[in-house]
């Protein structure tokens, strides 16, 4: 890496490259990118019409678990602490969003970002930030619920309104197997904290993988039920070690349909998804009821209702999940130069601007980006 020609930085070890924009002077922006209106404020809108209100940031790409479906049993290789966005400069950044770019929900994710030790305080400060039509932004957090049940008070105290809990099998030695660690007591702790402290709704995520949790599904639902969280079923998606996904043998929404129908009542809700990813369904079984839902990002892709955009922990932006690094626009460069939070505010929106109409799962050119989900951000 290099800040100019003739002056050359400390190399920085990497697991993929860091595309850093505006690294040769002015910003290179679409030739076709809509102008801001009179007041400098842009819309975060794509070439087909979609426009982002949810902002997704990454707090770290560091993670307490070791999910095998995610990560190797050493970890990965960290981001050094030098590339990761400061306190001030995610603040920074969630103002530009909301102020200037139109942003109305904020979800806090890593990695894990209760390691952040400054989580509470940017959650304090998104809670006083206000949409376009003053409303509060709506703030949440995605968690593997390590430490949660000591801080989801502080935390609803500080502003977050729900979170999503990743729990994928509530089988002890299950669980102990798929994270590598053996604290599922610590995360069904989190989740009933996250209840009590009035977080609405509390979500639980679980990812299905084939030969490994598939036959718990039912245990699973009845769960969450009886702990009043919302259960959402996940395809297993390409995001975790290269070469360890099979899209002919994963577990399909409609194969985790047809298993919740051996056990429960099921029926589908009428009400409108909009950009939500889940499919919501009534579930009921005599003893308890509720609602799950099943995100189908693979065999039912919802990118034309997408509305999100991704901020990871070094800084950079991606329009998809599925972004290519080399697609990435990196702002953490203008946020340590002179920039301005119009000229920030116009990266971004260029960098939105480029959204692939899909995240090409299926295109027999598919490549599985070189960032694991880890340092991407949920």
């Amino acid at each position: 890496m290099t800040t100019s020609d003739s002056q050359p930085a400390t190399p920085v070890s990497l697991p993929f490259p860091i595309p850093v924009a505006g690294r040769q002077g002015a910003p290179k922006l679409p030739h076709d990118l809509p102008d801001p209106l009179p007041d400098g404020s842009r819309e975060l809108r794509d070439r087909f019409g979609r426009i982002a209100r949810d902002l997704r940031i990454s707090l770290t790409d560091r993670c307490n678990l070791r999910c095998t479906y995610c990560m190797p049993a050493e970890g990965l290789d960290w981001l050094p602490s030098e590339v990761i966005l400061s306190d001030d400069e995610v603040r920074r950044l969630m103002r530009i969003a909301v102020n200037l770019l139109g942003i109305e929900h904020i979800r806090f994710t890593g990695g894990e970002p209760l390691l952040r030790k400054g989580l509470e305080d940017l959650v304090g400060f998104g809670s006083t930030l206000r949409t376009a039509t003053g409303n509060p932004v709506q703030l949440a957090l995605t968690t593997n619920a390590l430490g949660l049940a000591h801080r989801a008070e502080a935390l609803r105290a500080a502003g977050l309104h729900r979170v999503n809990i990743s729990l994928d099998t509530v089988e002890k030695e299950l669980f102990e197997q798929l994270t590598r660690r053996d604290r599922l007591d610590s995360v069904v702790s989190g989740i009933d904290a996250a209840v009590a402290a009035g977080l609405d709704p509390v979500k639980v995520n679980a990812v299905i993988m084939p030969g490994v949790n598939d036959h718990a599904i039912a245990d699973l639902a009845r769960f969450c039920l009886d702990r009043g969280a919302q259960l959402r079923f996940i395809e297993q998606m390409p995001l975790g070690p290269p070469h360890t996904w099979d899209r002919t043998q994963m577990i399909s929404a409609q194969d985790i349909l047809d298993e919740l129908q051996r056990h429960f009542e099921l029926s589908p809700l009428d009400k409108p998804r909009g950009s939500a990813p889940a499919k919501l369904w009534s579930l009921k079984d005599g003893q308890r009821e509720g609602t799950i839902g099943v995100i189908a990002s693979v065999s039912h892709p919802f990118c034309g209702a997408c509305d999100r955009t991704r901020l990871t922990a070094d800084g950079a932006i991606r329009s998809c999940l599925f972004s290519q690094s080399g697609s990435e626009v990196s702002l953490r460069e203008a946020l340590r130069s002179d920039a301005s939070d119009e000229d920030i505010a116009a990266l971004w929106a260029g960098a939105m601007w480029e959204k692939k109409p899909g995240h090409g799962i299926d295109d027999p050119g598919f490549l599985q980006p070189a960032r694991p989900m880890a340092a991407i951000g949920g």
